[in-house]
């Protein structure tokens, strides 16, 4: 089922758009705190967020460049505020469609589909992993912690995704170098000692310290 964050600060509005959304079999959630927006965002970890332009404490448009950072989640601006410079500026800051208010809720949900078809017909999943405020971005291979961001190799990247995948549970050695290396081929168990621990390091320098618990004789799990 797919998640869609509704970004919307008119109770009404916002709560038609989530109904309509759940009779649609979609999973809809309203924002509450909006001077927290990133916060609801990682909790909820959307498939797709239809975000209004004018908000409480900062604009749709901050929030889309915010989303962006750490995900390639659609964004589907909604909007009364639906003249070109606006519009353009919606594109310019991440969003990929329009939808101007007073809106048909018909039409939106053929957008909405539409979008969602686009954007994951071969992954169904979303792109984003939480763990603690630290946001894994599956599709750039980025690691966004305390406004820093770690580019992070394959290895890493496959590393960290199925720690975040399995949070709390621990890892076996032999789970972790199947995930990384696919093949039948031989790989000395020194190797993944070596990628973990240069993650850690990497982990290390933007603050987040046993972020990679060992387990002796075990494997690895979330800090």
């Amino acid at each position: 089922m797919y998640r869609i964050l509704i970004v919307e600060d008119d109770e009404v509005i916002a709560r038609s758009l989530r109904r309509h959304l759940e009779s649609w079999d979609y999973e809809a959630a309203c924002v509450e705190d909006f001077a927290g927006i990133m916060a609801e965002f990682t909790r909820f970890a959307p498939h797709l967020v239809l975000m209004d332009v004018k908000l409480p404490f900062y604009n749709g448009y901050h929030w889309c460049q915010e989303i962006r950072k750490v995900s390639s989640v659609p964004v589907i601006f909604v909007s009364s505020a639906s003249d070109n410079l606006n519009i353009v500026m919606a594109v310019n800051m991440g969003g990929d469609d329009f939808i101007a208010k007073p809106f048909d809720l018909d039409v939106l949900t053929v957008k909405v589909q539409a979008m969602l078809r686009r954007a994951y017909d071969f992954t169904g999943q979303s792109s984003v992993l939480e763990h603690k405020g630290a946001l894994l971005n599956l599709t750039e291979a980025t690691l966004v912690f305390g406004g820093e961001k770690l580019e992070l190799t394959k290895n890493e990247l496959k590393i960290l995704q199925v720690l975040m995948e399995n949070k709390g549970k621990v890892v076996s050695r032999d789970a972790l170098m199947v995930k990384l290396w696919e093949s039948d081929s031989y790989v000395d168990e020194n190797t993944l000692s070596v990628n973990v621990n240069r993650l850690r390091k990497k982990l290390d320098s933007v603050g987040l310290t046993e972020f990679i618990v060992t387990k002796k004789g075990a494997g690895y799990r979330t800090g």
